[in-house]
C-alpha cells in the first residue's frame, strides 16, 4: 500500500510518520539527532528512512521534510538556520535521499499546525494559530484556509513578538519578547538559576512554593496577553499549544482560561477556542507528510 512519509528534522530528535492516502497511521517512529556540530546527523536521516522503508516493504511514494528554520519560498529547503543542524540549509532532500521524487520542505512550527489541521486540534478550521512552547516559542497561523508565510519565511514567528520594549533582546533582537518570557531557554533567567526546567518549576508550584508560583503565573500572564493579540490579529476559530511546556496540562491550561477571560475580545459573546495539540511530538511530521501528498498527488 503506497504511503506519504512526513520527516521532521530536529536538534534533539528525528521523527518520521508513514501515513496512507486516507489518513491512515501505518508506522510512527523516532531517532536522536545526535547534532554535534557536524553534517554526521544526515546520515542519521537516511537510517531512519531505510529502516521505514524496511518495515514497510518499500519506499514511500510521497515525502516530505519539516525543519527549523525559515523554508524557501517554493519549499525546496530550509534557506537559514543558524548555529544549529549544520548542512541544513540549502539541502536538496529529494537527492540526499536518493528519492525519484520532490520533497517539499516547511518551517517545523508551520508543519506542526498543519498536521495538527489535518489530524489533531483544529481539524475542520479554516482560521486557526499554533504555539509551540519548548525552548524556545514556534509558531504559525492560517487565515482563511491558507497557511501564512510571509515575506521571507518568517511569518508565524509568534514566539518573537514584543510584550515588554524595555525587555531584554532575544535571539533575533525583539524586546521583552514571548519566547522570553516562558521558554526554556530563559528559565535560568527568571529564577535565578534556582529550577533546572520548567516542569520542575511546575512541580514547585503544585507543592506551594511561592516563588515559583509567582513566576508561573507571571509567565502564564504575559503568554495570556499574547494569545489574545493574536486572536485580535488573526481572528482564529482555536489557539493550539503543544511543545513540552503544554504537558504542564491544567496548570497551565487553567490559569491561561481565566486570563484570557480578562483579556480577550469577544464579540457577540464568542470566544476563541484554546486547544493542547493532540499529534504531540509528531505533528510537524504528519504536516509534512500531508503537504507532500498535497502538492504531488
Amino acid at each position: 500500500m503506497s504511503y506519504a512519509l512526513g520527516l521532521d528534522i530536529g536538534g534533539t530528535n528525528l521523527k518520521a510518520v508513514a501515513v496512507t492516502p486516507r489518513g491512515r497511521t501505518r508506522l510512527a517512529t523516532s531517532a536522536p539527532t545526535a547534532d554535534t556540530g557536524t553534517t554526521d546527523w544526515i546520515a542519521r536521516v537516511r537510517e531512519l528512512c531505510a529502516q521505514v522503508t524496511r518495515e514497510l516493504g518499500g519506499p514511500p511514494a510521497w515525502t516530505g521534510v519539516a525543519a527549523p528554520g525559515l523554508a524557501a519560498a517554493d519549499g525546496s529547503a530550509i534557506n537559514t538556520m543558524p548555529a544549529r543542524l549544520a548542512g541544513l540549509e540549502g539541502r536538496n532532500w529529494s537527492e540526499c535521499l536518493a528519492l525519484p521524487h520532490r520533497v517539499p520542505v516547511l518551517n517545523d512550527a508551520h508543519a506542526a499546525l498543519l498536521g495538527e489541521r489535518w489530524r489533531g486540534a483544529a481539524r475542520g478550521t479554516r482560521h486557526a494559530v499554533m504555539l509551540t512552547l519548548g525552548t524556545g516559542v514556534g509558531g504559525a497561523a492560517v487565515v482563511d484556509g491558507r497557511l501564512l508565510r510571509g515575506h521571507l519565511g518568517r511569518a508565524g514567528h509568534l514566539g518573537h513578538v514584543s510584550l515588554d520594549p524595555a525587555g531584554p533582546l532575544d535571539v533575533v533582537n525583539t524586546p521583552g519578547s514571548l519566547e522570553d518570557a516562558i521558554a526554556e531557554k530563559s528559565l535560568g533567567r527568571r529564577t535565578g538559576g534556582r529550577y533546572a526546567s520548567t516542569a520542575e518549576m511546575v512541580a514547585a508550584v503544585g507543592t506551594g512554593d511561592p516563588f515559583a508560583r509567582a513566576v508561573w503565573q507571571t509567565s502564564v500572564r504575559a503568554l495570556a496577553a499574547a494569545v489574545a493579540s493574536f486572536i485580535n490579529a488573526f481572528g482564529p476559530e482555536v489557539v493550539v499549544i503543544g511543545g513540552g511546556i503544554a504537558k504542564a496540562g491544567p496548570a497551565l491550561f487553567v490559569p491561561l482560561a481565566a486570563h484570557l477571560d480578562q483579556f480577550e475580545w469577544r464579540p457577540g459573546g464568542v470566544r476563541a477556542r484554546i486547544e493542547p495539540a493532540r499529534l504531540g511530538d509528531y505533528a510537524a511530521a504528519y504536516g509534512a507528510a500531508w503537504n507532500a501528498r498535497r502538492l504531488r498527488p
